[in-house]
């Protein structure tokens, strides 16, 4: 097969299983070597073997696929992918696009390219890059200066096949306002507003917040709702406390879509919340929260949740085609 192809594959799938982050750049890194070497550099081991950028485990991929053969790496990956995937969902089919996702330009792993690859690569009809604001200085949060930079960015990746729209993942601070100017707010496309500070709050405060964002005419999508944590490499963390018949009542009045978050360790909101969210008439969006590539295929765990939960798929924002996507978005 094509090394190129296949050290790409192989990030994609440490990437998917959450693997070391250091591990999956080595391959992307290893795969942008080798797509600026000559087929005689390929073919040459020794000369290989020094090419900066090239490890023993990517030069054994590289040399394998010029075999013609999977390399053993990958079908080892294949063969763990398959045995921990998500079954067929007929949900999955209909999902049009992904409305959370980072980049490098705040604490993704990847540049916007990639992502942009990858979602192209998934069959994305669109898929919103939602960085995250300047308060979350930890994550390398956009201030508005960087923000307006990274606009004019994603213009240059007009006419793709997979449309990238313009977003944030926007801090809802503890009053409730929102981490950034309401005039850029204004300019993006979509906007997920998600509570990322005291997260242990008590539940009349948490649900003062969380309402005065839902009511902010600017918020499209209210993220991981309840922070929680159930399993991975961060630990376990409990759910907020808040009184979700109001946060979603509100949420249904206002036309804010609820985010079902796909990454394994969130599972966010819980299924009785979700549950909750149904009863209130809320509108949902199966987002995977991907800070790598290969993470945009976690929307395949949000739509088995979705489906088992009996969510319908036209309230599912992300089912969507994108006009009417950003119909909605702009409704305010």
């Amino acid at each position: 097969m094509d090394p190129l192809e296949a050290l790409t594959e192989i990030a994609f799938l440490l990437e998917r299983e959450r693997s070391s982050r250091f591990k999956s750049k080595a391959f992307r890194t290893a795969a942008d070597v080798v797509a600026g070497l000559s087929e005689d550099h390929l073919r040459d081991p020794a000369r290989l073997r020094r090419t900066k950028g090239i490890g023993p485990s990517t030069f054994a991929v590289v040399t394998q696929a010029l075999e013609g053969r999977v390399p053993d790496y990958l079908a080892e990956l294949r063969r763990r992918a398959e045995s921990a995937g998500t079954g067929t969902s007929a949900l999955r089919g209909l999902l049009r696009g992904d409305l959370h996702c980072h980049s490098d330009w705040s604490d993704g792993t990847t540049p916007i390219a990639t992502m942009l690859a990858a979602a192209e690569h998934l069959g994305h009809e669109y898929v919103a890059l939602t960085d995250h604001s300047p308060r979350l200085t930890v994550a390398r949060g956009l201030s508005a200066e960087r923000l307006v930079e990274q606009l004019d960015v994603v213009a240059t990746f007009a006419g793709r096949d997979t449309r990238l729209l313009t977003g944030i993942e926007v801090d809802i601070l503890e009053d409730g306002g929102l981490d950034q100017t309401d005039e850029l707010l204004d300019r993006l496309d979509v906007v997920v507003a998600s509570v990322h500070s005291d997260l242990r709050a008590d539940a009349g405060r948490m649900t003062r917040r969380m309402l005065a964002a839902v009511a902010n005419p600017h918020v499209d999508v209210l993220g991981h709702v309840t922070g929680r944590l159930v399993e991975g490499s961060r630990g376990l963390r409990p759910p907020s406390q808040l009184d979700a018949e109001r946060v979603f009542a509100a949420c249904a009045e206002h036309g804010v879509a609820v985010e079902i978050n796909s990454r394994p360790e969130r599972q966010d909101p819980p299924d009785d919340l979700v549950r909750v969210a149904l009863d209130a008439g809320c509108l949902f969006a199966i987002d995977s929260d991907a800070h790598a590539p290969g993470q945009l295929g976690f929307i395949d765990h949000g739509a088995e949740r979705a489906e088992r939960l009996g969510v319908p798929a036209e309230r599912i924002v992300t089912t969507w085609p994108v006009d009417r996507l950003l119909e909605w978005t702009r409704r305010s």
